[in-house]
Protein backbone atom coordinates (compact mmCIF):
# COMPACT_ATOMS: atom_id res chain seq x y z
CA UNK A 1 0.00 0.00 0.00
CA UNK A 2 1.13 3.28 -1.30
CA UNK A 3 1.97 6.20 1.21
CA UNK A 4 -0.74 7.84 0.02
CA UNK A 5 -2.81 5.31 0.36
CA UNK A 6 -2.26 4.97 4.43
CA UNK A 7 -2.59 8.96 4.78
CA UNK A 8 -6.04 8.79 3.40
CA UNK A 9 -7.38 5.87 5.09
CA UNK A 10 -5.52 7.45 8.24
CA UNK A 11 -7.47 11.14 7.64
CA UNK A 12 -10.68 9.41 6.88
CA UNK A 13 -10.52 7.48 10.50
CA UNK A 14 -9.39 10.34 12.07
CA UNK A 15 -12.92 12.37 10.16
CA UNK A 16 -15.02 9.29 11.38
CA UNK A 17 -13.88 9.58 15.21
CA UNK A 18 -14.00 13.15 15.49
CA UNK A 19 -17.65 12.73 14.21
CA UNK A 20 -18.61 10.22 16.69
CA UNK A 21 -17.51 12.36 19.31
CA UNK A 22 -18.54 16.00 18.31
CA UNK A 23 -22.28 13.20 18.30
CA UNK A 24 -21.27 11.66 21.27
CA UNK A 25 -21.01 15.53 23.08
CA UNK A 26 -23.76 16.51 20.94
CA UNK A 27 -26.35 13.58 22.57
CA UNK A 28 -24.63 14.23 26.24
CA UNK A 29 -25.66 18.09 25.66
CA UNK A 30 -29.15 17.11 24.88
CA UNK A 31 -29.10 14.10 28.19
CA UNK A 32 -28.54 17.24 30.23
CA UNK A 33 -30.75 19.77 29.38
CA UNK A 34 -33.70 18.80 31.94
CA UNK A 35 -37.35 18.69 31.46
CA UNK A 36 -39.63 21.87 33.26
CA UNK A 37 -42.89 20.28 34.18
CA UNK A 38 -45.75 22.65 33.91
CA UNK A 39 -46.19 25.25 36.33
CA UNK A 40 -48.96 25.48 38.58
CA UNK A 41 -52.48 27.19 37.88
CA UNK A 42 -55.77 28.05 39.34
CA UNK A 43 -57.52 24.94 39.13
CA UNK A 44 -54.63 22.58 39.13
CA UNK A 45 -54.23 19.41 41.92
CA UNK A 46 -51.11 19.12 44.21
CA UNK A 47 -50.92 15.09 45.70
CA UNK A 48 -49.57 15.24 49.25
CA UNK A 49 -47.74 12.12 49.87
CA UNK A 50 -45.06 10.82 52.72
CA UNK A 51 -42.40 9.24 51.23
CA UNK A 52 -40.50 9.13 54.50
CA UNK A 53 -40.73 9.51 58.30
CA UNK A 54 -44.14 8.75 60.46
CA UNK A 55 -46.66 11.63 60.28
CA UNK A 56 -47.90 11.14 64.61
CA UNK A 57 -50.24 13.31 65.28
CA UNK A 58 -49.40 15.96 62.47
CA UNK A 59 -52.89 16.03 61.27
CA UNK A 60 -53.18 19.17 61.79
CA UNK A 61 -50.24 20.44 59.93
CA UNK A 62 -51.50 19.03 56.95
CA UNK A 63 -54.56 20.21 57.36
CA UNK A 64 -53.22 23.33 57.37
CA UNK A 65 -51.11 22.85 53.83
CA UNK A 66 -54.56 21.72 52.34
CA UNK A 67 -55.94 24.69 53.60
CA UNK A 68 -52.79 26.99 52.24
CA UNK A 69 -52.73 25.86 48.52
CA UNK A 70 -56.44 25.82 48.35
CA UNK A 71 -56.80 29.21 49.17
CA UNK A 72 -54.19 30.33 46.01
CA UNK A 73 -57.20 28.62 44.02
CA UNK A 74 -55.27 24.81 43.72
CA UNK A 75 -57.04 21.44 44.45
CA UNK A 76 -55.32 19.21 47.20
CA UNK A 77 -55.54 15.14 47.71
CA UNK A 78 -53.92 13.66 49.96
CA UNK A 79 -52.23 10.57 49.84
CA UNK A 80 -54.21 7.52 51.18
CA UNK A 81 -51.13 6.35 53.35
CA UNK A 82 -49.79 9.75 54.41
CA UNK A 83 -50.76 9.44 57.81
CA UNK A 84 -50.60 5.41 57.91
CA UNK A 85 -48.11 3.76 60.36
CA UNK A 86 -45.19 1.47 59.94
CA UNK A 87 -42.66 1.64 62.90
CA UNK A 88 -40.85 4.95 61.80
CA UNK A 89 -42.30 5.33 58.85
CA UNK A 90 -45.30 6.60 57.28
CA UNK A 91 -46.65 3.18 56.25
CA UNK A 92 -44.74 0.34 55.32
CA UNK A 93 -42.44 0.63 52.30
CA UNK A 94 -45.34 -0.78 49.82
CA UNK A 95 -47.44 1.72 51.30
CA UNK A 96 -45.35 4.89 50.85
CA UNK A 97 -44.44 3.87 47.38
CA UNK A 98 -48.33 3.10 46.02
CA UNK A 99 -49.10 6.86 46.97
CA UNK A 100 -46.03 8.24 45.64
CA UNK A 101 -46.43 6.15 42.49
CA UNK A 102 -50.27 6.90 42.08
CA UNK A 103 -49.27 10.77 42.08
CA UNK A 104 -46.59 10.22 39.57
CA UNK A 105 -48.74 8.08 37.15
CA UNK A 106 -52.27 10.61 37.59
CA UNK A 107 -52.19 12.87 34.67
CA UNK A 108 -54.94 15.23 36.98
CA UNK A 109 -51.93 15.72 39.44
CA UNK A 110 -49.61 18.75 38.66
CA UNK A 111 -47.37 18.61 42.03
CA UNK A 112 -46.03 16.34 44.14
CA UNK A 113 -45.60 17.52 48.03
CA UNK A 114 -43.72 15.63 50.49
CA UNK A 115 -45.48 16.37 53.79
CA UNK A 116 -42.16 15.52 55.49
CA UNK A 117 -38.96 13.99 55.29
CA UNK A 118 -36.89 12.23 57.91
CA UNK A 119 -35.77 9.06 56.88
CA UNK A 120 -37.26 6.22 54.40
CA UNK A 121 -36.87 7.74 50.72
CA UNK A 122 -34.40 5.65 50.02
CA UNK A 123 -36.05 2.14 50.67
CA UNK A 124 -38.71 3.35 47.59
CA UNK A 125 -36.14 4.66 44.81
CA UNK A 126 -35.93 1.13 43.02
CA UNK A 127 -39.40 0.27 43.39
CA UNK A 128 -40.66 3.32 41.33
CA UNK A 129 -41.75 3.45 37.65
CA UNK A 130 -41.24 6.81 35.59
CA UNK A 131 -42.58 5.23 32.00
CA UNK A 132 -46.20 7.46 32.80
CA UNK A 133 -44.57 10.26 34.50
CA UNK A 134 -42.68 11.20 31.77
CA UNK A 135 -45.32 11.59 30.05
CA UNK A 136 -46.98 13.97 32.18
CA UNK A 137 -44.30 14.81 34.19
CA UNK A 138 -44.82 17.35 37.57
CA UNK A 139 -43.07 19.15 40.37
CA UNK A 140 -41.63 17.42 42.94
CA UNK A 141 -41.34 19.49 46.38
CA UNK A 142 -39.61 19.00 49.66
CA UNK A 143 -36.65 18.85 51.10
CA UNK A 144 -33.82 16.92 53.61
CA UNK A 145 -34.58 13.51 52.94
CA UNK A 146 -36.62 13.99 49.52
CA UNK A 147 -33.27 14.76 48.54
CA UNK A 148 -32.62 11.43 47.27
CA UNK A 149 -35.97 12.08 45.27
CA UNK A 150 -34.41 15.01 43.61
CA UNK A 151 -31.45 12.92 42.65
CA UNK A 152 -33.50 10.25 40.89
CA UNK A 153 -35.58 13.10 38.93
CA UNK A 154 -32.38 14.90 37.80
CA UNK A 155 -30.80 11.81 36.94
CA UNK A 156 -34.39 10.50 35.03
CA UNK A 157 -33.83 14.44 33.05
CA UNK A 158 -36.54 16.53 35.10
CA UNK A 159 -36.22 19.95 37.47
CA UNK A 160 -37.93 19.72 40.97
CA UNK A 161 -38.06 22.17 44.09
CA UNK A 162 -36.38 22.30 47.13
CA UNK A 163 -39.06 24.09 49.32
CA UNK A 164 -40.98 23.88 52.65
CA UNK A 165 -43.30 21.12 53.36
CA UNK A 166 -46.31 20.30 54.84
CA UNK A 167 -45.11 20.00 58.47
CA UNK A 168 -43.19 23.21 58.11
CA UNK A 169 -45.78 25.26 58.92
CA UNK A 170 -46.43 26.85 62.15
CA UNK A 171 -49.73 27.83 63.04
CA UNK A 172 -48.92 31.51 61.96
CA UNK A 173 -48.12 31.07 58.94
CA UNK A 174 -46.31 35.06 58.95
CA UNK A 175 -43.52 33.30 61.06
CA UNK A 176 -42.45 32.38 57.42
CA UNK A 177 -43.79 34.57 55.14
CA UNK A 178 -40.90 35.02 52.89
CA UNK A 179 -40.51 31.33 52.67
CA UNK A 180 -44.52 30.86 52.02
CA UNK A 181 -43.92 33.63 49.66
CA UNK A 182 -41.24 32.25 47.76
CA UNK A 183 -43.09 28.97 47.50
CA UNK A 184 -45.79 30.19 46.21
CA UNK A 185 -43.81 32.40 43.67
CA UNK A 186 -41.76 29.43 42.36
CA UNK A 187 -45.09 27.24 41.71
CA UNK A 188 -46.77 29.64 39.68
CA UNK A 189 -43.71 30.16 37.88
CA UNK A 190 -42.85 33.92 39.04
CA UNK A 191 -38.89 34.67 39.10
CA UNK A 192 -37.46 34.16 42.22
CA UNK A 193 -33.49 35.75 42.92
CA UNK A 194 -31.43 35.85 45.67
CA UNK A 195 -29.68 38.48 47.29
CA UNK A 196 -27.32 37.06 50.11
CA UNK A 197 -25.75 38.63 53.16
CA UNK A 198 -22.01 38.73 52.81
CA UNK A 199 -19.66 36.86 54.73
CA UNK A 200 -16.29 37.09 54.88
CA UNK A 201 -15.62 33.20 54.66
CA UNK A 202 -17.30 33.84 50.75
CA UNK A 203 -14.87 32.36 48.14
CA UNK A 204 -14.92 35.44 45.29
CA UNK A 205 -15.66 34.50 41.75
CA UNK A 206 -18.60 33.65 39.37
CA UNK A 207 -20.47 30.74 38.37
CA UNK A 208 -22.76 29.61 35.87
CA UNK A 209 -24.72 26.02 35.58
CA UNK A 210 -27.65 23.85 36.75
CA UNK A 211 -28.47 24.09 40.74
CA UNK A 212 -28.30 20.77 42.07
CA UNK A 213 -27.83 19.13 45.77
CA UNK A 214 -29.41 19.23 48.99
CA UNK A 215 -29.27 17.55 52.31
CA UNK A 216 -24.85 16.89 52.49
CA UNK A 217 -26.01 13.45 54.38
CA UNK A 218 -28.27 12.39 51.30
CA UNK A 219 -25.86 13.49 48.82
CA UNK A 220 -23.18 11.73 50.66
CA UNK A 221 -24.93 8.26 50.99
CA UNK A 222 -26.23 8.24 47.47
CA UNK A 223 -22.04 8.15 46.04
CA UNK A 224 -21.87 4.95 44.36
CA UNK A 225 -25.01 4.21 43.28
CA UNK A 226 -27.27 5.24 40.09
CA UNK A 227 -28.89 8.48 41.93
CA UNK A 228 -25.22 10.15 42.63
CA UNK A 229 -25.46 13.15 40.56
CA UNK A 230 -22.61 14.15 37.85
CA UNK A 231 -21.91 17.21 39.07
CA UNK A 232 -20.06 18.55 36.35
CA UNK A 233 -20.36 22.35 35.22
CA UNK A 234 -23.44 22.27 38.33
CA UNK A 235 -23.45 24.49 41.14
CA UNK A 236 -23.73 22.05 44.21
CA UNK A 237 -25.90 23.20 47.14
CA UNK A 238 -25.61 21.67 50.73
CA UNK A 239 -27.62 22.01 53.94
CA UNK A 240 -27.24 19.75 57.27
CA UNK A 241 -28.81 19.44 60.73
CA UNK A 242 -27.78 18.24 63.85
CA UNK A 243 -24.57 16.72 62.68
CA UNK A 244 -20.98 17.05 64.45
CA UNK A 245 -18.83 18.91 62.72
CA UNK A 246 -16.62 16.14 62.33
CA UNK A 247 -19.28 14.19 60.18
CA UNK A 248 -19.73 17.23 58.10
CA UNK A 249 -15.50 17.20 57.06
CA UNK A 250 -15.35 13.19 57.18
CA UNK A 251 -18.71 13.54 54.83
CA UNK A 252 -17.15 16.30 52.42
CA UNK A 253 -13.63 14.17 52.34
CA UNK A 254 -15.59 10.95 51.37
CA UNK A 255 -17.19 13.11 48.13
CA UNK A 256 -14.23 14.91 47.83
CA UNK A 257 -12.03 11.69 47.22
CA UNK A 258 -14.96 10.33 45.14
CA UNK A 259 -14.63 12.93 42.44
CA UNK A 260 -17.92 15.01 43.42
CA UNK A 261 -16.44 18.56 43.56
CA UNK A 262 -13.93 17.77 40.51
CA UNK A 263 -15.80 19.31 38.13
CA UNK A 264 -18.40 21.77 39.83
CA UNK A 265 -18.81 25.26 38.81
CA UNK A 266 -18.99 26.31 42.12
CA UNK A 267 -20.91 25.50 45.86
CA UNK A 268 -23.81 27.03 47.54
CA UNK A 269 -24.07 26.60 51.54
CA UNK A 270 -27.22 26.63 53.12
CA UNK A 271 -28.42 26.01 56.64
CA UNK A 272 -26.46 24.11 58.79
CA UNK A 273 -28.24 23.84 61.76
CA UNK A 274 -28.27 22.80 65.31
CA UNK A 275 -24.41 21.98 64.74
CA UNK A 276 -23.76 18.81 67.84
CA UNK A 277 -21.23 19.93 69.95
CA UNK A 278 -18.19 16.80 70.75
CA UNK A 279 -16.20 16.22 73.67
CA UNK A 280 -13.50 17.42 71.34
CA UNK A 281 -14.00 20.29 69.71
CA UNK A 282 -13.41 21.06 66.33
CA UNK A 283 -11.33 24.54 66.69
CA UNK A 284 -12.86 26.33 63.88
CA UNK A 285 -16.33 27.50 62.26
CA UNK A 286 -18.34 25.05 60.25
CA UNK A 287 -17.53 27.89 57.46
CA UNK A 288 -14.09 27.44 58.02
CA UNK A 289 -14.43 23.73 57.69
CA UNK A 290 -16.15 23.73 54.71
CA UNK A 291 -13.40 26.08 53.08
CA UNK A 292 -10.73 23.74 54.39
CA UNK A 293 -12.46 20.82 53.10
CA UNK A 294 -12.71 22.14 49.64
CA UNK A 295 -9.07 24.22 49.58
CA UNK A 296 -8.26 22.41 47.17
CA UNK A 297 -10.87 23.73 44.07
CA UNK A 298 -10.98 27.11 42.97
CA UNK A 299 -14.71 27.83 42.04
CA UNK A 300 -16.63 30.04 43.71
CA UNK A 301 -18.14 29.34 47.22
CA UNK A 302 -21.02 31.19 48.52
CA UNK A 303 -22.34 31.25 52.17
CA UNK A 304 -25.80 32.28 53.78
CA UNK A 305 -28.43 30.72 51.64
CA UNK A 306 -31.92 30.50 53.55
CA UNK A 307 -32.97 27.58 52.91
CA UNK A 308 -32.51 24.07 54.77
CA UNK A 309 -33.87 22.94 58.22
CA UNK A 310 -34.32 27.02 59.47
CA UNK A 311 -37.79 28.36 59.57
CA UNK A 312 -36.29 30.62 56.42
CA UNK A 313 -36.18 28.19 54.26
CA UNK A 314 -36.27 30.03 50.28
CA UNK A 315 -37.89 28.24 47.45
CA UNK A 316 -35.21 27.09 44.64
CA UNK A 317 -35.14 24.95 41.28
CA UNK A 318 -33.16 22.00 41.15
CA UNK A 319 -31.92 21.42 37.63
CA UNK A 320 -32.64 25.00 36.49
CA UNK A 321 -29.74 27.47 35.17
CA UNK A 322 -28.45 29.59 37.54
CA UNK A 323 -25.32 32.80 37.62
CA UNK A 324 -24.25 32.64 40.97
CA UNK A 325 -21.54 36.37 41.66
CA UNK A 326 -20.11 36.44 45.35
CA UNK A 327 -17.97 38.66 46.88
CA UNK A 328 -17.44 39.17 50.45
CA UNK A 329 -19.66 42.33 50.32
CA UNK A 330 -23.08 40.36 49.56
CA UNK A 331 -23.61 37.04 46.53
CA UNK A 332 -26.72 37.09 43.82
CA UNK A 333 -27.76 33.47 42.73
CA UNK A 334 -30.08 34.41 39.77
CA UNK A 335 -32.61 31.93 38.24
CA UNK A 336 -32.85 32.10 34.08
Amino acid sequence: MSKIHTLLILICVLFFFGNVSAQDKSVQKKQTALIQPPFLKAGDTVAIVAPSGILKNRNDEVAQAVALIESWGLHAVVGKHVFSKDNHFAGTDAERCEDFQNAMDDPTISAIWCARGGYGTVRILDKLDYTTFKKHPKWLIGYSDITALHNQFHNAGFQSMHALMCVSLPKDITDIKETVATFKSTIFGQPVNYTLKGSTYNRVGEAHGPLVGGNLTILHTMLGSKESIDTTGKIVFIEEIGEYKYHIDRMLQSMKRAGYFDNCAGVLVGGMSKMRKNTTLWGTSIEQLILDALADYDFPIAFGMPAGHEKDNRAMIFGRNVNMNVSKDASTVVFE
